[in-house]
């Protein structure tokens, strides 16, 4: 085939990138407006489409990654690119034998019994296939397309090439990306996929993780079969999630199938550990008992155990309006460039999370977003892709919610998944609910009970002996204030919540109400303290 001809191929995709460059420059220096701008990237964002569909291969696989990375690429140029299938014609069988033998060091016949030589699957990477070992047991055997091992060494040495080239001749801001890091971070996802033994220890791995949880299937791997570009798995029958009419028929409701599937995935985005990166319809089936079986483990991403407690101290830093606190877990999580000013970072956040909510609702969304999108361009911000993965897997998921029950709002069915969570896992989640509790304007006496606790003493040895009785006395009956007033609003909450089965309201209003009644009680045992000391001096 033409397609992996090394020169052909090569010549087609550097070509194209220097094409791509020379007229993006053009346009620059013609002053073109942003429209005909848009038009331009339309144009080459189907003119690269056309091109990967040509050349198939692992640049399918790039193509996909840069449909997520819109925080770097154009809107016009990604939305061409973003429903990009992963689909080619099968390998002729005898291809795809000579693979197996070589693996297996044997023919076919000894390892299986049978196996359907017309493949169920077929991308640019593997392709699938109906087996049964020689017990009888049905199996999926997924083996690497024979001819990827060559081009990915050609299509790697163009990618190369083609960034070296933009990142000294495109017309992009200096800093704006870093391109070593994201051919590294390509690269890096591609080989991954690449290795069947990895995917491999990952579905062993998901289903230890998973083995306790109720109605998740994580098909059986044969490790004895597999190799680095061979994987042999548990057949398992199942219903594709997004086939809505014979999910009725099983008798499921979309709805409670919706939450389940949000407390399946939020452990993996919240929690450390391995998260599925590509739960599209095709790999989570659904059996007639409401199971969900996950499949294909090629694509994940890792959130470690410093990622997870960078990632809550920046939640924390915004809650609490630290952002000098905020900015630095942004740098640790590699969102800033080295080059980046945490004073700006800091600044920026501030005029955030001070906006009017009110104000934004009444401001022009598709404005707003394009001058937000602007002043990303032009801060020294970066999304690693591990986070990008992250959030493609909540949209992934969050989309096929609204396929099972389209009439009903994503955040209505998440939250009682989400309190699920928060409810079977240590009491670190509590702890952060209550932060933000703590933040919101309507519960702020608890941090004016808290300030006013901790006054240094030595500000009111300073002062004669009658201004500091004044004080102190103003200083016990504010905390008193400040704390019955939170008791009181708690309370209301407590019972709005419980009135509207509302949990999170109940159990929230039941917290503020103890840390209310709390600080009345504690700053009523010190102001009779104090005022027992003050009797006996005089």
């Amino acid at each position: 085939m033409k397609s992996h001809n090394k020169l052909w191929r090569m010549w087609k995709i550097i070509s194209l990138a220097v094409s791509i460059v020379f007229r993006t420059y053009w346009y620059e220096l013609r002053g073109k407006s942003e429209a005909e701008k848009d038009r331009l990237w339309e144009r080459i964002g189907h003119e690269f489409k056309s091109t990967l569909f040509e050349l198939n291969g692992v640049l399918i696989k790039v193509g996909q990654l840069m449909s997520i990375r819109e925080d770097l690429l154009p809107k016009s140029f990604v939305d061409q690119i973003k429903d990009l299938v992963d689909h080619v014609p099968p390998s002729p069988w005898e291809e795809i034998e000579k693979v197996l033998e070589k693996e297996w060091k044997s023919p076919v016949k000894t390892k299986l019994e049978t196996i359907d030589k017309s493949a169920v699957a077929s991308a640019s990477i593997g392709e699938v296939y109906k087996a049964c070992l020689t017990d009888g047991t049905p199996v999926a055997v997924k083996v690497q397309r024979p001819e990827i091992p060559a081009l990915v060494k050609t299509d790697f040495r163009s990618l190369s090439i083609i960034l070296w080239f933009v990142r000294h001749f495109a017309p992009i801001p200096k800093g704006f990306i870093n391109f070593k890091m994201l051919y590294k971070e390509l690269k890096q996802v591609i080989e991954q996929e690449l290795d069947f033994y990895k995917e491999m220890n990952t579905a062993i791995n998901f289903r230890q993780r998973f083995s306790e949880h109720p109605g998740v299937k994580i098909p059986n791997v044969y490790p004895e079969l597999c190799t680095d570009k061979v994987l042999v798995m548990e057949w398992v029958e199942g219903v594709r999630l997004n086939d809505t009419v014979r999910i009725s028929g099983f008798g499921l409701e979309g709805e409670k199938l919706g939450q389940r599937l949000f407390q399946l995935f939020l452990p993996q985005w919240l929690e450390a550990g391995t998260f599925h990166a590509d739960p599209h319809a095709g790999n989570i089936l659904i059996q007639p008992d409401g199971t969900f079986v996950l499949l294909d483990f090629g694509m994940v991403g890792e959130i470690t155990k410093r990622d997870s407690v960078h990632f809550q101290q920046l939640l924390e830093g915004i809650f609490l309006k630290d952002y000098h606190k905020a900015a630095e877990a942004l740098s640790q999580l590699g969102f800033l460039l080295p080059e980046a000013d945490l004073k700006s970072i800091e600044r920026m956040l501030e005029e955030f999370v001070s906006i009017d909510m009110e104000q934004f609702k009444q401001m022009d969304l598709i404005s707003v977003k394009k001058e937000m999108n602007d002043m990303m361009k032009t801060l020294p911000i970066q999304v690693p892709t591990r986070f990008i993965f992250l959030g493609r897997s909540f949209a992934t998921v969050e989309g096929l919610v609204y396929t099972l029950c389209p009439e009903k709002e994503t955040l209505d069915i998440m939250k009682p998944a989400f309190l699920k969570w928060v409810k079977s896992t240590d009491r670190s989640k509590w702890d952060l609910l209550l932060k933000w509790i703590g933040s919101q304007p309507l519960f702020q006496g608890i941090h004016k009970v808290r300030q006013l606790i901790e006054i240094p003493d030595r500000l009111i040895i300073q002062k004669d002996d009658q201004q500091i009785k004044n004080f102190r006395f103003t200083l016990y009956e504010n905390q008193k204030k400040h704390a019955f007033i939170l008791f009181v609003t708690g309370m209301i909450f407590f019972s709005y919540g419980f009135q509207a089965d509302t949990e999170i309201l109940w159990q929230g209003g039941t917290a503020v109400s103890a840390i209310g009644l709390a600080g009345y009680l504690i700053t009523g045992m010190k102001q009779k303290k104090w005022l027992k000391k003050i009797k006996n001096r005089s």
